[in-house]
């Protein structure tokens, strides 16, 4: 029993913004889906829901036990990745069919966003890394499953509030961007890439929010939908944009050492594969596929590059517990 302490000291260290690692396993999942590669997506589904068990166990325990430690980690900005990746999977698991599960996952990430969002806005303060961006990100993962199961299920009213969250995520943003310590572009861990991750997942829920529509639900006019699609094309590119100076600044300074936060830059690289191979489909773009069907890949690699430095801080912890 002695031997298994190691393992938990390096499990109780782990950070808030672990959960970034959910959220990129997933959506790397979902571009897999969408670019054809099912086995390898569905190995990325289960490694995801592994990773989200682990954690979500974590959670709970902490709450029950360390009521102290819980308050103080769900003040920041990290703690919203629980309601980020929760909505990932459910968006996956309902592209698999299975709508009753990605509905429980839907109404579990709908009653932690609240109480999460309002405590890590109160502490919000200036000069704050890419993590400020969370609350976009969080809204917009309810606004994309909303959106995606709007469609499966023909439920007019879940897109109708889905539209509503898509609006709110982009305030989100707004409000965000004042906050952001643009310092960060060039010296930030990883996670300086939810800038342009927010816009992505937003691009992906406005392209979700058009795929709902049909004859059967209705559920936007003619005005509305040529908003709704102006607005998506617009996310996108700007995403892009954010894509290309973040590059640049990683390039110009490297940052090559691990950090839990470089989960936070897969991330973005998944969403920005996911949002174009979506807004390709949705808005009639028939171009976009290709070159989002070439990011879906450089989101695996970039996955499989953090995964490999993840693995190798946590050896010793392992070697010590076996």
């Amino acid at each position: 029993m002695s031997g298994i302490s190691p393992l938990r000291v390096w499990w109780a260290q782990r950070e808030p913004a672990a959960g970034a690692a959910v959220m990129a396993t997933g959506i790397v999942s979902v571009a897999l889906h969408l670019a054809g590669a099912e086995i390898l997506s569905r190995v990325m589904l289960v490694l995801a829901c592994a990773a989200w068990i682990g954690l979500a166990a974590d959670f709970v325990a902490r709450l029950a036990l360390d009521r102290r430690r819980w308050v103080t980690e769900a003040r920041t900005p990290g703690a919203l990745t629980a309601v980020a990746a929760t909505t990932v999977l459910g968006t996956r698991f309902s592209l698999l069919g299975r709508q009753t599960l990605a509905e429980a996952l839907l109404a579990l990430s709908t009653v932690l966003w609240p109480p999460l969002l309002v405590l890590v806005v109160r502490h919000w303060k200036e000069r704050m890394p890419g993590a400020v961006f969370l609350g976009c990100v969080a809204t917009q993962g309810l606004t994309v499953l909303g959106a995606v199961l709007a469609a499966a299920l023909t439920t007019a009213w879940l897109a109708h509030l889905s539209l509503v969250l898509f609006w709110l995520g982009l305030a989100f943003y707004g409000l965000a961007v004042p906050r952001f310590d643009w310092r960060q572009v060039a010296e930030g861990p990883g996670d300086q890439w939810i800038a342009g991750g927010a816009l992505a997942i937003s691009a992906l829920a406005g392209a979700k929010l058009l795929a709902a529509d049909s004859a059967r639900l209705y559920l936007w006019n003619d005005d509305d939908r040529g908003v709704l699609r102006t607005v998506t094309v617009a996310l996108l590119v700007l995403d892009l944009a954010w894509c290309v100076v973040l590059l640049a600044a990683e390039v110009a300074r490297p940052r090559l050492r691990y950090d839990v936060r470089r989960w936070a830059t897969v991330f973005p690289l998944g969403m920005t594969a996911t949002a174009t191979l979506s807004v390709a489909a949705a808005v009639g773009i028939p171009w976009l596929s290709r070159p989002g069907r070439v990011l879906v890949w450089v989101a695996l690699l970039a996955w499989l590059a953090v995964a490999a430095g993840a693995a190798g801080v946590a050896r010793p912890a392992l070697r010590k517990a076996l």
